[in-house]
């Protein structure tokens, strides 16, 4: 299988943050919209391992040792994986 067929198919299989479940660890595959560079700005990279704490209005994130809450509409762009 091709590397770019595989990258695809990894695409293909990932949810946004907002369809990750709380408490699970999840690999940024993706930044996809409007606000990309803001999101980079905050440190959501990708290749990088994010931990959904909490959902609700806002969500609460671990990225790199450091919690923070994002928009849900910000957590829609982020495309992301499960770790394992």
């Amino acid at each position: 299988m091709s590397h770019a067929l595989a990258t695809a198919l990894e695409i293909d299989s990932a949810m946004t943050l907002n369809q990750a479940k709380v408490g699970c660890d999840m690999q940024i595959r993706l930044l996809n919209g409007p606000a990309c560079e803001r999101l980079r700005d905050l440190g959501f990279c990708e290749q990088l391992q994010v931990r959904k704490i909490a959902g609700g209005r806002n969500l609460i994130c671990s990225i790199c040792g450091t919690r923070m809450a994002i928009s849900r509409e910000l957590a829609e762009q982020v495309l992301v994986s499960p770790v394992g």
